[in-house]
């Protein structure tokens, strides 16, 4: 009798440690807008993925922190930000009022905006969320991660394959061993005009956001008086046309999104350190509070009250850290990266698994200045910079991305940061389904897969994803055989493919040249004018394919309007447009296939 209790306490005892470690393929810490979108796409490409966030709402800073009117990515409906946007769209609709064209500003009310998310994920097979979930430790179990989270005050062992920071404070890189860098970076470390000449320890404020009611001109909803509160705090609200300001600010509903010179808040790295975090947003929400009561007494805007989060002040659960510290990538992204991507060394556009046309925030160069950025083009963030150089399987988003602090100042946008994390996900789920490491990414297998969700590799605003061509057009300007045209639009430039221009002979040979050893040969057998001719184009193909050149014009011929559904006339001694060419370089020579590095360089 004592051996069979003894026999069933031994059982139970398995049972229960069973039940406390918990494995998955890809752990996701962080259910901000990154880290929901990696966590989606990760079950999407059919691994077991676990997304553990510590508040209560998913979205991070454009719902927990209030950050809900986003204008980056407008021209650029890729893969899970379209998606997101759509049902946001569809919410909406039927609302007074309510901006509904192709590439208007989204705005929406937080909690909405989480409640949205939360029924995607809620749809999505083979992933596990779980919010209002803290971790208390990450460690490297093999080649995968051990993570403890604590659920109903118990602990519970997560063990994965992939782990990804989906932080906004890169907490989980901090506590895995990666490497960090903090502050402005040296004109002479990153190559970057618009750089500092010697490197600060300056870090972007943050803000308490403040989602405000109009309760009618009649009503009076002034707050108490905050601690601390002094009027000149605020002065720089003087200056604006709050009308204005108001106005621009509008969600619906009623509603404002308040963010403003009068938010923000200085910090410093260690002010935003675990240990002092607390202390830190306390008096930043207490700043914000103080701005609000200047709104309602010093400007007269009384019948304004605090809206929409269940806190005791009724501000948002987290501020908007726009800076923090950025971990050490096998891949830095710097200013020269976005606007001269094909002058660069590196040819790091070939490795984008994500796509950003977005206004620049704040940024600091020389002797602390806000940095004035020439138009900034809609660009592509590469796959180096979401790996942590010094440790295996750890992936990187938000803040923690390796980027330079000017490049932050784009990056850290949540749309931007939903369309990121999109790729990060297509990446951990490549790793957990081939069970290696961040030392063996395959570039091209990796874009495939964002490009089979729907998302964007290349940044174009004129080619949307229903075009017939639009894979072909993506994979050949990753290669760089065509590149993208900027177009400046105020103070950002968008990126268009141009499918009706001809394509320049001396564009394409180089990166022909590049891919293809027999390129050589065909050039000095054929004479090219400027404008490369359809007939040059199918020549080459052939001397590449070895078809026979008769046989392979009469059949594209016969099929050029009916298979090919081009709209153009079949004259092969005319320009090939570049709408023409991609359909027919990629199908027939497919110069995507090549394998390229980290760095972008084509392996032969």
């Amino acid at each position: 009798m004592i051996k069979k209790l003894l026999l069933l306490c031994f059982l139970l005892q398995c049972t229960i440690s069973y039940a406390e470690t918990i494995k998955t393929d890809v752990l996701v810490i962080g259910g901000g807008a990154a880290g929901v979108a990696a966590a989606i796409q990760s079950s999407r490409s059919n691994l077991k993925t676990m997304l553990v966030e510590q508040g209560p709402w998913l979205g991070g800073s454009m719902t927990s922190g209030g950050f809900c009117i986003l204008d980056a990515n407008r021209n650029v409906k890729t893969g899970i930000w379209a998606e997101f946007r759509k049902h946001v769209v569809n919410f909406y609709k039927k609302t007074p009022g309510y901006d509904t064209t192709q590439n208007a500003v989204l705005r929406f009310e937080p909690y909405t905006g989480a409640a949205i998310l939360k029924k995607i994920t809620d749809t999505v097979k083979r992933l596990t969320v779980k919010l209002n979930t803290p971790f208390t430790s990450v460690k490297k179990d093999g080649t995968g991660w051990e993570v403890e989270i604590t659920v109903d005050n118990k602990p519970v062992t997560i063990k994965a394959r992939v782990l990804i920071d989906g932080t906004e404070t890169a907490d989980v890189a901090t506590m895995a061993g990666a490497v960090f860098s903090t502050g402005t970076d040296s004109r002479a470390a990153t190559g970057e005009s618009l750089a500092p000449e010697t490197a600060t320890d300056q870090i972007q404020n943050i803000s308490f956001l403040a989602i405000l009611k109009d309760n009618g001109r009649a009503a009076d909803r002034t707050i108490k008086k905050p601690e601390g509160y002094n009027p000149e705090t605020y002065s720089c609200l003087k200056g604006i046309d709050i009308k204005k300001l108001l106005n621009d600010s509008k969600i619906l509903n009623d509603k404002y999104l308040l963010n403003c010179c009068a938010n923000q808040y200085p910090v410093t790295a260690d002010a935003l350190k675990p240990e002092n975090r607390a202390a830190t947003f306390a008096k930043a929400r207490l700043h914000t509070l103080g701005m609000v009561y200047y709104l309602q007494t010093v400007l007269g805007y009384k019948n304004m009250s605090l809206e929409e989060y269940l806190t005791a002040d009724h501000l948002p659960y987290m501020p908007i850290i726009r800076e923090y510290k950025k971990a050490k990538g096998i891949i830095q992204l710097t200013l020269s990266d976005i606007y001269t991507p094909y002058d660069r060394p590196t040819k790091l556009y070939r490795t984008a698994i994500a796509v950003a046309d977005a206004l620049q925030t704040q940024a600091y160069g020389a002797n602390g200045a806000i940095v004035n950025y020439p138009p900034l083009p809609a660009y592509t963030i590469p796959l180096g910079a979401i790996v942590a150089a010094n440790q295996s399987n750890l992936l990187l988003t938000e803040k923690a991305l390796s980027v330079t602090h000017l490049v932050n100042a784009s990056t850290a946008d949540p749309a931007v940061q939903m369309t990121l994390g999109q790729g990060v996900g297509a990446t951990a789920a490549y790793l957990a389904f081939f069970k290696t490491d961040t030392k063996n990414l395959n570039v091209r297998i990796i874009q495939g897969e964002v490009l089979d969700h729907k998302g964007y590799i290349f940044p174009l605003a004129d080619v949307a994803f229903d075009d017939p061509y639009f894979r072909s057009i993506q994979q050949i300007c990753v290669t760089g055989l065509l590149k993208g045209i900027q177009k400046v639009n105020g103070n950002s430039a968008q990126i268009y493919f141009g499918p009706d221009a001809p394509v320049n002979t001396e564009d394409i040979k180089p990166i022909l040249t590049e891919t293809y050893t027999r390129t050589f040969l065909w050039f000095n057998k054929n004479k090219t004018a400027e404008k490369f001719t359809l007939g040059n184009l199918l020549s080459f193909i052939c001397e590449i394919t070895l078809n026979d050149p008769e046989t392979f014009q009469a059949t594209l011929q016969k099929t050029w309007k009916t298979k090919y559904k081009f709209k153009t006339d079949f004259d092969v001694n005319r320009p090939v447009t570049r709408y023409e060419f991609a359909a027919l370089t990629n199908k027939f020579l497919n110069p995507f296939a090549r394998k390229v590095d980290i760095t972008g360089r084509v392996i032969n």
